[in-house]
């Protein structure tokens, strides 16, 4: 089980984050929560990528604030500056696990969930000392961030029965970045948004979970 730290971003403010230590010198995730905050959901997800040999930092950009209410959760994320979010939290939880692997010249990988898997794009796209990214059925605002410009490898994962990133978005975004010259691994799904959420049982699935989550450690394994 991990623990909360505290971490510093570039402009020297320090942050909070549920940080699963893998050990010294292990390659580095980055995991970015939904939108309804830090939750035990995205801790597990650390505490998974830990025990399969990863370093893992969900840095926490609502401060504290968790919620199970959309209307809430819709509100928080409404608030949310993503732009700080991406070049400050992100990017300092990126330097804080790379820190880590410094003597052996270990990657860092970001990956997301929803709202985090829109702000996996947006580091994807904006901090080039990331070495791969995995985004979990989440498009931000191509003004914000253009998918076309990732410059690293790329994974993501979507559902078909997606009312917010829906088929004909990820469609657009995977000729975007072909059209760009990248190779995107774009991976879709038979299910509904937040498939992988076991705390949601009236949208998880547990075989396209299952099959997104060794998707993602293959990806990691050979990119990171």
């Amino acid at each position: 089980m991990g623990e909360m730290i505290k971490f510093q971003r570039p402009d020297g403010q320090r942050i909070d984050g549920y940080f699963a230590d893998a050990g010294s010198g292990r390659p580095g995730v980055v995991v970015i929560q939904e939108w309804w905050g830090l939750n035990q959901h995205i801790c597990s997800i650390a505490d998974r990528l830990s025990a399969a040999g990863y370093n893992a930092l969900a840095p926490d950009l609502y401060r504290g604030r968790v919620t199970q209410q959309p209307d809430e959760a819709q509100h928080m994320m409404t608030g949310l500056d993503f732009p700080g979010a991406t070049h400050q939290d992100i990017r300092g939880a990126v330097q804080h696990l790379a820190a880590m692997g410094a003597q052996l010249g270990s990657k860092v990988g970001v990956m997301g969930y929803c709202m985090g898997g829109a702000l996996t794009i947006a580091a994807a796209v904006h901090l080039p000392e990331i070495a791969a990214a995995v985004c979990f059925y989440g498009i931000p605002d191509q003004g914000f961030a253009d998918p076309a410009k990732i410059a690293c490898p790329f994974q993501a994962h979507f559902a078909s029965r997606d009312n917010w990133c829906t088929p004909q978005a990820v469609d657009a975004l995977e000729r975007a970045m072909i059209a760009a010259g990248k190779l995107p691994e774009i991976h879709r799904y038979e299910a509904d948004h937040a498939f992988c959420n076991l705390t949601r049982p009236e949208v998880y699935d547990a075989r396209c979970a299952s099959l997104a989550w060794d998707r993602t450690l293959a990806f990691w394994k050979k990119n990171l």
